[in-house]
């Protein structure tokens, strides 16, 4: 994308938390060394073939934004070799974390990235992507901070702009006004197809899914989860 042609990014930054407790030192070494391995450097030009990116022969690429401690993105793509996943998570703990797993059990399709998820969607070139996971993102519950969430306007552009005809993203979360934000938005954009043919299915996992420690909290809690999957059209 053209930098003149980019949206403005005035109100579009990335609003949680960066840190949380002091990283062992352990943690500290694994996210540097992970680094190097497995960062994506958005300073360079992205590749027309994103395959490129991977030291696995890759025949899909897949996005996760937000993948918080990673039990989803280390399940899919260790089931899934074949299959390059991109994860975003700008809070340094949660990448910490990734980058600790990484380093006992390597993937050679993963690549992360710990910035603002806008940026690199920016930065992927058009129908790059076979799939967008946004699974639990930060609600902002007080309708003042309504805003500050992921699903919006310019950022569902941003999403039929990188995402194959035909592909889909996949919203989780537990947070009932945030579930329904989502589909009137989705809706509104005119670019993606909500995919429920009866009304369980918006309350049934995905197939294959690990679970996350957020949706553990939310079944504790009392809260029931909800999984929209859109087709790009």
């Amino acid at each position: 994308m053209d930098p003149k042609d980019r949206p403005s990014r005035a109100t579009e930054a990335f609003f949680g938390r960066r840190r949380g407790k002091t990283m062992r030192p352990q943690q500290a070494a694994a996210l540097e060394s992970g680094f190097g391995t497995y960062r994506l450097d958005l300073t360079a030009e992205p590749p027309a073939d994103l395959s490129t990116l991977f030291e696995a022969d890759i025949s899909a690429i897949r996005l996760e934004i937000g993948f918080g401690g990673g039990e989803h993105l280390l399940h899919r793509a260790t089931e899934a070799p074949a299959v390059g996943f991109i994860g975003v998570e700008p809070f340094v703990n949660g990448m910490a974390k990734m980058m600790m797993a990484v380093r006992e059990k390597p993937l050679a399709n993963l690549r992360v990235y710990d910035d603002d998820a806008t940026r690199l969607l920016d930065w992927l070139p058009p129908a790059s992507l076979d799939g967008i996971d946004l699974l639990y993102p930060d609600p902002w519950p007080k309708k003042k901070h309504w805003k500050r969430r992921f699903v919006s306007p310019v950022n569902l552009e941003r999403f039929a702009r990188v995402l194959k005809p035909g592909s889909k993203f996949r919203f989780a979360s537990d947070i009932d006004t945030y579930v329904n934000w989502t589909l009137l938005h989705c809706r509104a954009h005119g670019a993606f197809a909500w995919q429920a043919s009866e009304a369980a299915d918006w309350h049934r996992p995905y197939d294959g899914w690990p679970g996350t420690r957020y949706e553990a909290k939310a079944i504790r809690e009392g809260r029931r989860p909800a999984y929209l999957t859109f087709v790009r059209k």
